[in-house]
């Protein structure tokens, strides 16, 4: 039914708890695909002591990638599971997150995103809960750890586009959006995922791709577009400069 991919680089400071997330899961129909960059740390090892307590649903594959989103395209291709969800090394699941998604599956629906909310945390402690709705894609990303997605998308309508360094799931899911084929976005009204702060976050290189993607798609017009971009190398200039 699912199949679960985790990208892994260098990640033995995180990936313990991301592996206790989906092991604890209440919905125990899936696979688990750990796709890793070669880790030099830690990071393999950990996963290993964690092989016999999958009971088979672990696979971990490890070799050079080119970054997440070509791992994340290595696990799809993998992936046999009819629904796809993509949890980073530092992020984690909630214990029912796969039950959730179950129960507001459509069998029916080819093309289905369904997505849930996110809480946000720092030191273990929640700082907010993060509530996305897909009307409004053009103004704010769905984080794709919160998302599980139709296989069937991902084959006929493409993988994640690795052009982008920051925002390739992002231009994800304004392709799907903006789309000419009938994508069902379902929500699913309970947390999914879980995103520490001091993570992967945000960068000026993020904030020029998601301006690029906004006004290609028509979201913002080209002077609007050159004002980001102006004010994103304005900023790298003057964090740079106080490097030193």
């Amino acid at each position: 039914m699912f199949t679960i991919i985790t990208p892994t680089f260098n990640s033995e400071k995180t990936i313990e708890r991301t592996l206790k997330s989906v092991l604890s899961q209440t919905y125990k129909n899936f696979e688990y695909l750990i796709i890793d960059g070669k880790s030099t740390d830690n990071t393999l090892n950990i996963i290993k002591s964690y092989e016999t307590k999958f009971e088979n649903k672990l696979k971990v594959f490890s070799e050079p990638d080119s970054g997440i989103y070509d791992a994340m395209n290595k696990g799809i291709k993998k992936a046999s599971g009819e629904l796809i969800g993509i949890v980073n090394s530092d992020d984690f699941y909630e214990p029912d997150a796969l039950e959730n998604v179950f129960k507001s599956y459509d069998f029916d629906s080819k093309y289905q995103i369904l997505y849930g909310f996110e809480r946000i945390t720092s030191g273990g402690v929640e700082k907010a809960v993060v509530i996305y709705n897909h009307r409004f894609l053009d103004e704010k990303m769905i984080t794709h750890p919160t998302c599980f997605v139709s296989k069937n998308i991902y084959e006929d309508l493409g993988l994640y586009d690795t052009q982008f360094k920051s925002s390739a799931d992002y231009e994800f899911m304004l392709r799907i959006f903006h789309s000419d084929n009938k994508v069902t976005f379902t929500p699913v009204y309970r947390v999914i995922s879980n995103f520490e702060l001091g993570g992967m976050s945000s960068t000026e290189i993020g904030v020029r791709e998601t301006a690029f993607l906004r006004r290609n798609y028509g979201i913002i017009n080209t002077k609007k577009y050159l004002v980001i971009v102006l004010r994103s190398y304005i900023h790298s200039l003057f964090t740079v400069k106080n490097k030193f």
